[in-house]
């Protein structure tokens, strides 16, 4: 009933990606939240399935002729050496094995998969004597460009701006093994005028407007039947009651319009022999009972057949393409004799510098440290950057972290997050197998990238840390007093705040309000809510709203309380809530220790954020250099929107860290 040999879902640009970018100070946030935050960069996202090919792997240099595909401008010239040193961090030199060494550890494996991948097909090409040549890739990349309507350096922009794909990836790793492939395909993507012509019929040709109930029991469905039957008036209402498609069922069974050669045979074959207002059999479709009603016939386009015949063979060689190009690669692995000698200590020994063996031919060690460097240098780099700021900072403070205090840190996660063993003691090996397998990452950079960082970034900051006697009773009162009941309507304009205000005034119900909240809300769960919040604490993170709040009487109105840049709310106070009987004495250590570990991580976001503040670095492979920043530049550690972060995390008792710049 879809297109689903044609659609291709959507790949955000954070679809694929198992890594997030690095709060450095990440392991606090773990406390809250458990899950894993670090600095290394996202793993770019890949393209469409339907605007690229789904074999996407990096270039292998030697040891086979590589047909080299035409990649835009690297950021050195075209032939000059590679950068000896990458960065330089206050003075420190950050050099390329040192960053190769990154790359490796944190996408080693990942590249060698994909380094396989293309070898494959290189050897392939050259047993079959096939070349790419650079000509024809440039040519494939500009036809993609114009398809979608924009010139090649746009569309190149938009790639790497959207989904993550440099330029030269795109055409390394994309373009150039789609178009191998596809010489590899040969005579089986030749299309027929049969299909040529279905192709037209579906996309130019008649199409019925119908309406569909579905039900999983075949008497259920034949009762609903009946009841159309006799009152095909009554379709829509009756999907919306009876049908178990959702999407349909909320639209009273509307789908979209059915079109030949495109989805169920028999579901086309009953819409097109239906007449219009009539209701068809029950028609059994992958393991549902379906009923249709055709509404009305759509005709055809009146679109030559001729004139977009060249768009049509294009669409049916690629769609046979991505299925010839599975198969064809399926066929490569299969056949192929792959060593992966990285992960193998016993090879490693025996083959030192070699990564992996394919057919008999070798990747060496630093071939894949290069490609990996090609690919996620960049993003590496910032994390390695970031460590060297603190490792600075250690040395400067004496500060050390041993394994022994990793190993303690790791046990405390796990009891914090998980259940214990039978035995009492901390589930440590399932704690690193959820983590690891969550974030798609190694246990060594688990420790390295998560761990450390944050037991360093709590040793330099955990001396300023001091929990007063007014912390602790603002903890109590946040915790144990009163709190204001009332609704809440969030708005984004200060004129439509007055305008709302007003109405409110004229007509201060609960009622009244909860519809104008639902009516003008700019925040969705706020109108689904219709204006209804949690009761408002005391020292919770918004001094202004909640002053306003506790001034409050039941039934009144609020003024327009201006919360962060672009937000702004009225209240209507409902009442209050009774204080909770609890004796301070028997809860102040919890709260002394709450709003300990709440100041401990913001100390170590603020001090994250001087060390970069007050750095000078020189990024030699991205081209950018900062100097430090005065003092009285440095307002807030990520600006307004990040003081509104701040007092989100004291109510919810989350963490706040730096993003590294």
């Amino acid at each position: 009933m879809t297109r689903s040999d044609r659609k291709h879902p959507a790949t955000p640009a954070h679809g694929r990606r198992r890594r997030v970018a690095l709060v450095f100070a990440g392991l606090a946030v773990l406390a809250a939240c458990g899950t894993i935050r670090y600095y290394w960069g996202a793993e770019p996202a890949s393209a469409e399935p339907g605007d690229v090919p789904a074999v996407a792997v990096p270039e292998p240099s030697t040891p086979v002729a590589a047909p080299q595909a035409a990649a835009p401008q690297p950021t050195a010239p075209t032939g000059a050496a590679p950068l000896k040193i990458v960065a330089t961090v206050n003075g420190e030199d950050i050099t390329r094995e040192e960053l190769a060494k990154e790359c490796l550890r944190h996408y080693g494996q990942q590249v060698l998969e994909a380094l396989q991948h293309k070898y494959l097909i290189m050897l392939e090409c050259q047993k079959h004597g096939i070349s790419v040549t650079t000509e024809e890739v440039n040519a494939e990349i500009e036809r993609m460009a114009k398809r979608f309507g924009l010139p090649v350096d746009q569309w190149l922009k938009m790639l790497k701006q959207e989904r993550g794909i440099k330029p030269a990836q795109y055409a390394s790793d994309i373009i150039w093994p789609m178009l191998a492939l596809k010489k590899l395909a040969g005579s089986r993507l030749q299309t027929t005028q049969a299909e040529l012509v279905a192709e037209f019929e579906s996309l130019y040709g008649p199409a019925g407007k119908a309406r569909l109930i579905a039900c999983s029991d075949l008497q259920k469905a034949q009762q609903v039947r009946a009841h159309a039957v006799a009152n095909p008036a009554e379709f829509g209402n009756l999907a919306k009651t009876y049908s178990e498609d959702p999407t349909s069922a909320s639209l009273k069974g509307i789908i979209q319009p059915i079109r030949r050669h495109v989805g169920d045979q028999k579901i086309e074959q009953v819409a097109f022999s239906l007449k219009d207002g009539e209701v068809s059999e029950v028609i059994p479709v992958a393991g549902q009972f379906v009923i249709l009603q055709r509404e009305e016939l759509i005709p055809a386009q009146n679109i030559p057949f001729e004139k977009v015949k060249p768009q049509l063979e294009r669409l049916v060689e690629d769609r046979k393409l991505r299925a010839v190009a599975s198969e064809t690669f399926q066929g490569l692995r299969e056949a192929a004799k792959v060593q992966n000698v990285l992960n193998d200590p016993e090879l490693s020994r025996q083959m030192p510098g070699v990564a992996a063996l394919i057919n008999g031919n070798q990747v060496t060690i630093r071939e894949l440290a290069e490609r990996c460097i090609e690919r996620y240098g960049e993003e590496v780099l910032d994390g390695t950057i970031n460590r060297r700021l603190l490792e600075q900072a250690c040395r400067k403070k004496n500060v050390t972290v041993t394994e022994a205090e990793i190993d303690q840190e790791i046990a405390r996660m796990a009891a914090t997050m998980l259940k214990p063993r039978e035995d009492g003691g901390p589930d440590v090996a399932n704690w690193l197998k959820l983590v690891t397998e969550q974030q798609g990452v190694t246990v060594e950079v688990y420790r390295r990238d998560v761990v450390w960082p944050s037991l360093a970034l709590k040793k330099l900051v955990e001396h300023t840390v001091q929990v007063t006697d007014e912390d602790l009773k603002k903890g109590y009162e946040a915790n144990y007093g009163p709190r204001v009941r009332c609704r809440a309507i969030i708005l984004d304009n200060l004129r439509r705040a007055q305008e709302v205000w007003a109405k409110a005034r004229d007509n201060p119900t609960e009622e009244y309000f909860g519809r104008l909240a639902e009516q003008y809300s700019c925040e969705a769960n706020n109108r689904i809510m219709k204006g209804e919040v949690p009761p408002i604490q005391m020292h919770g993170g918004q001094p202004v709203l909640e002053k306003e709040a506790f001034t409050l009487k039941p039934g009144e109105l609020s003024g327009i309380i201006q919360v962060g840049a672009d937000k702004y709310v009225v209240l209507l106070c409902l009442g209050r809530t009774n204080p909770q009987p609890v004796d301070f004495a028997k809860v102040r250590d919890l709260i002394y220790e709450d709003i300990r570990q709440k100041k401990l991580r913001l100390a170590m976001a603020n001090h994250f954020h001087e060390l970069q503040e007050a750095a000078t670095i020189d990024n030699y492979l991205a081209g950018v250099t900062r100097a430090p920043r005065s003092k009285a530049e440095r307002v807030s550690p990520q600006g307004p929107a990040a003081a509104d972060d701040v007092r989100a995390a004291r109510r919810a008792g989350t963490a706040i860290a730096p993003v590294p710049r």
